[in-house]
């Protein structure tokens, strides 16, 4: 097994955790999406019993939207800054410590 930087781990781990929310931010907008292709008299109902238990598809959108581009920020940041360092060149042949080009 290779090594791995206890950073790039804990960049992993939150992002794992980032995009499950984003994955459950999604789920509960289904009822809304569902109403929105379909449009049958089910789903409508499905959404008005929903509603009277609270139920605020604007918690999924925005939620879901804040985490989705915290997300994707994060990924920005970490390839941008410190992914491309470890793909530097380390042999004098050009190629970094995996046999990997780095162009």
């Amino acid at each position: 097994m290779g090594s791995q930087s206890t950073a790039k781990t804990i960049f992993l781990l939150t992002s794992m955790v980032g995009w499950l929310m984003v994955g459950a931010a999604l789920m509960y907008l289904f009822p809304v999406m569902a109403d929105g292709l379909v449009g049958s008299e089910l789903t409508h109902r499905w959404l008005e019993t929903l509603a009277r238990s609270g139920y605020n598809p604007m918690l999924g959108w925005v939620g879901g939207g804040i985490v989705l581009g915290i997300t994707v920020l994060g990924h920005v940041i970490w390839y941008q800054r410190f992914d491309a360092k470890s793909r530097r060149p380390s042999h004098p042949s050009g190629t970094d410590n995996r046999g990997v080009s780095a162009d």
